[in-house]
C-alpha cells in the first residue's frame, strides 16, 4: 500500500505556532525577581471612559460586563478608602475633618415657609390656633375611630390596636352612615377627633383625620402596615399609661400644623411610669409611626422595645373645617407631577 505525503501549507504551520503556549522564562537569583514584581504591578486594563454597557445588545454579555464594571468600581472605591485611612493615621491630630456624605436630606432645597421656633409670629399662632387648648391643658382629647363600609378582619384589628395606643379612643362600626351624619353625632358626644381608616383589597390604605368641631381635616395615604403579631421580638401589649410623643423633622409651616394635629391626639401630661413613647418621624414627606417602650438596663444604658403597630403616612390633602368632599376649602393638595418634580424639595 503506497503512502502519499500530504504537503502542509504555511498558514497551517503559522496557526500551530500561534496556538503554542509561550515558555516561561526562568528567573535567576541575580535578577532579584524583577520580572515577578513587574507581573505583580500589571493591573487589568480598566474600561474606557466612553464605555456604555447599554450599547451591548446581547443580554447575557451585557449582564456579565455590568457585573465586571460594578466590581471594578467597588475595588477602586475600597483602594481610595484605604489610602485616605492611611493618610489620616499618618497625620494623626493634624488630619482634616471627615467629609459629610451627600444625601437628599442635607442637600434639601430651602423652603421659605421654614418655621423658626423662636419666632414671635409662630408663638402667637400656636397660642391662638385650634390646638392651643390641648397644649394649655384646658381640653383632653377624645377620639372616635371608625372604618369604611364592611371592613375586613385586618382593618378591624388595626383599628383595635390603634385604640390601645391612643388614650381615650373608642372604636365604632360605620354601619353605612355618611361622614356628614357621623360628625354632628361626634360633636354632640364631645369627641374631639374623628379617625376613619379606609381599605382596599382587604388592606388599610387611607386615613382621614378630622379635628372637631372646627377642623382642620387631613387625608393620608397609609402603607407598610405591620400589626403586632407580624413584628419580631415585640414586647408585651401596651399599658393604659399616657405615652410621650416625639415629633421629628416637621420644619415648614405645613409640617408644623400637621405635627400639632398628631400631637393633639394624645394628652399633654405623659405618665413616665409607663415608659411608652409614640414617635412620628418625618423623612422626605413620609411620616413613619413607631410605638416603643424603653427599658433601663442600668444607670447608663437604656434599650427600646417595639410594641407595634407600625405604619407609614403620606399627606394627600389638608382641608379647612370638617370633612366636606364637595364644597370644602383646601389649604393644601398634593400635586404629584408639579411638587415631585424636584427630589430635593419637601413640603413638610
Amino acid at each position: 500500500m503506497d503512502i502519499t505525503e500530504v504537503p502542509v501549507s504555511q498558514e497551517h504551520k503559522s496557526k500551530k505556532k500561534a496556538n503554542k503556549k509561550p515558555k516561561k522564562k526562568s528567573v535567576s537569583p541575580e535578577d532579584g525577581g524583577v520580572e515577578e514584581k513587574q507581573a505583580e504591578e500589571k493591573v487589568e486594563p480598566s474600561f474606557p471612559p466612553t464605555f456604555s454597557v447599554s450599547e451591548i445588545k446581547n443580554k447575557q454579555r451585557r449582564h456579565l460586563m455590568f457585573m465586571k464594571l460594578k466590581q471594578e468600581k467597588r475595588k477602586q472605591k475600597m483602594q481610595l478608602k484605604k489610602k485616605k485611612k492611611k493618610e489620616r493615621e499618618a497625620l494623626g491630630d493634624k488630619a482634616p475633618p471627615k467629609e459629610t456624605p451627600k444625601t437628599i436630606e442635607n442637600q434639601r432645597v430651602y423652603d421659605e415657609t421654614t418655621v423658626d421656633p423662636e419666632d414671635e409670629e409662630v408663638a402667637f399662632d400656636e397660642g391662638t390656633d385650634e390646638f392651643s387648648a390641648y397644649f394649655n391643658g384646658l381640653t383632653n382629647p377624645k377620639v372616635l375611630i371608625t372604618t369604611s363600609d364592611r371592613p375586613r378582619g385586618r382593618t378591624v384589628r388595626f383599628c383595635e390596636q390603634l385604640a390601645t395606643i391612643i388614650p381615650n379612643a373608642h372604636v365604632y362600626y360605620r354601619r353605612g352612615l355618611a361622614l356628614k351624619r357621623i360628625i354632628p353625632q361626634c360633636i354632640a358626644r364631645n369627641f374631639t377627633y374623628l379617625m376613619v381608616i379606609n381599605e382596599d383589597r382587604k388592606v388599610p390604605n387611607g386615613m382621614v383625620l378630622c379635628h372637631l368641631p372646627d377642623g382642620p381635616t387631613a387625608h393620608f395615604k397609609v402603607s407598610s402596615v405591620r400589626l403586632r403579631k407580624e413584628i419580631k421580638r415585640r414586647g408585651k401589649d401596651p399599658t393604659e399609661h399616657y405615652p410621650e410623643v416625639i415629633l421629628n423633622n416637621f420644619t415648614t409651616r405645613l409640617g408644623h400644623s400637621i405635627g400639632r394635629l398628631f400631637a393633639a391626639l394624645f394628652p399633654q401630661d405623659p405618665q413616665f411610669v409607663g415608659r411608652q413613647v409614640a414617635t412620628f418621624h418625618n423623612q422626605r414627606d413620609f411620616v413613619f409611626f413607631r410605638f416603643h417602650r424603653y427599658i433601663f438596663k442600668n444607670e447608663k444604658k437604656v434599650g427600646i422595645q417595639e410594641l407595634g403597630p407600625r405604619f407609614t403616612l403620606k399627606l394627600r390633602s389638608l382641608q379647612k373645617g370638617t370633612f366636606d368632599s364637595k364644597f370644602g376649602e383646601y389649604e393644601w393638595v398634593l400635586k404629584r407631577h408639579e411638587m415631585d418634580a424636584c427630589r430635593r424639595k419637601f413640603q413638610l
